[in-house]
């Protein structure tokens, strides 16, 4: 017993030795910061996906109301050489740049609709993008109206990256003005597109990557989309916000992964009846508001057996759900009517569809 005794009193003197060398000496916090610094600057990214995958990378499952540790809505889509985001809510772009995502090689932003939660870091992930070193406009395709949108980002930026580029650029090459901005495409869907039962319209389609923009039912926000990703017989679709329609239903038809946003109306109506008792009457009634135009998941579980999807994913939660007894709550319903083959998202989840593997591969970024 006396060794042991000695041994744990000559470990923690060697623990408080080391820790009051670090606190007084400069030179031991310089090595030991250098050192973090070199593992995070050189910490791989995430391994890419094979060249028949699609990869979906949550990075932001969140809804408007707050949560701390979860960013808003954003999913990032690989495919076909491509890297598209869907929706860029706020606090997703700090996800992307600690996970090292390869934002200079970003090939655009899907935009569902306007609410804030979905492009409230439009102007970041634009700003960010070029400080990696992205060479051309970053296009953000969306709904008739996203030109407005990209003018208002274009104009508050203006300035600092006009500053930002004086201070750098200095003939090195770095942070080309003409790269700086974002660009809008306006898409317009229509009822001969190509996914019966519902308005769509094919918005890109090349070395097999086809992405298909269809209309799906918002309530009062219109347009509103989804986004269909078809690659070498896989296919994805992301319903963004959404009433439980058959519009989604006909776009997810036979699809391998279906994300779909989940409202818990059972417990927003419970924050709405105690913010109302709270004498909040105005944060009951917008909370109120917010049922009639989402799905529920066990809505959204129905849904995805109707259409034949493989894979169900939930996201952008409402309310937040990280507590693991909100979350028990959230999804109670669901495994009545899907037992299998459904899984609840969060920051950090990637998720490949492949051409090869029977299953889906799934596993945590950084983990």
């Amino acid at each position: 017993m006396r060794t042991w005794q000695w041994i744990g009193a000559g470990t923690a003197a060697m623990v408080i030795a080391a820790s009051a060398s670090f606190w007084f000496s400069p030179s031991a916090q310089d090595a030991v910061l250098r050192r973090v610094a070199a593992r995070q600057l050189r910490a791989p990214l995430p391994p890419p996906p094979s060249t028949t995958a699609i990869r979906l990378i949550f990075c932001g499952t969140g809804s408007p109301l707050p949560d701390r540790h979860v960013a808003k809505s954003c999913l990032a889509v690989f495919a076909g050489g491509r890297f598209f985001m869907v929706d860029t809510g706020p606090e997703s772009t700090e996800n992307l740049l600690l996970w090292r995502l390869p934002l200079a090689q970003l090939d655009g932003v899907l935009l569902t609709h306007f609410h804030s939660d979905h492009i409230g870091e439009l102007g970041e992930l634009n700003l960010q993008s070029w400080l990696q070193g992205r060479q051309a406009p970053l296009t953000v395709y969306g709904p008739p109206g996203v030109e407005q949108v990209v003018a208002g980002f274009n104009l508050a930026y203006a300035q600092d990256e006009a500053v930002r580029h004086a201070h750098h650029a200095r003939d090195r090459g770095l942070l080309p003005l003409s790269a700086s901005t974002l660009a809008s495409r306006a898409i317009t869907v229509g009822a001969a597109g190509p996914l019966s039962g519902t308005d769509s319209a094919v918005m890109y389609d090349q070395d097999g990557l086809r992405i298909t923009a269809f209309k799906v039912d918002h309530g009062v926000v219109k347009p509103a989309y989804g986004y269909r990703f078809d690659y070498r017989g896989r296919s994805v679709v992301v319903s963004g916000d959404t009433r439980s329609t058959s519009l989604i239903t006909n776009a997810a038809r036979g699809a391998d992964v279906l994300v779909h946003e989940a409202q818990s109306k059972a417990l927003v109506s419970t924050l709405a009846a105690v913010a109302k008792e709270s004498g909040n009457r105005q944060v009951a009634l917008l909370l109120g508001d917010t049922n009639d135009y989402h799905t529920s998941p066990a809505e959204a579980a129905a849904l995805a057996n109707t259409a034949g999807v493989r894979e169900l994913v939930f996201t952008h939660f409402t309310p937040p759900s990280s507590n693991p007894l909100v979350r028990r709550a959230f999804f109670r319903d669901v495994d009545a009517v899907r037992p299998k083959h459904w899984r609840a998202a969060e920051d950090g989840l990637w998720l490949d569809v492949s051409a090869e593997a029977g299953a889906l591969q799934t596993g945590m970024v950084g983990r």
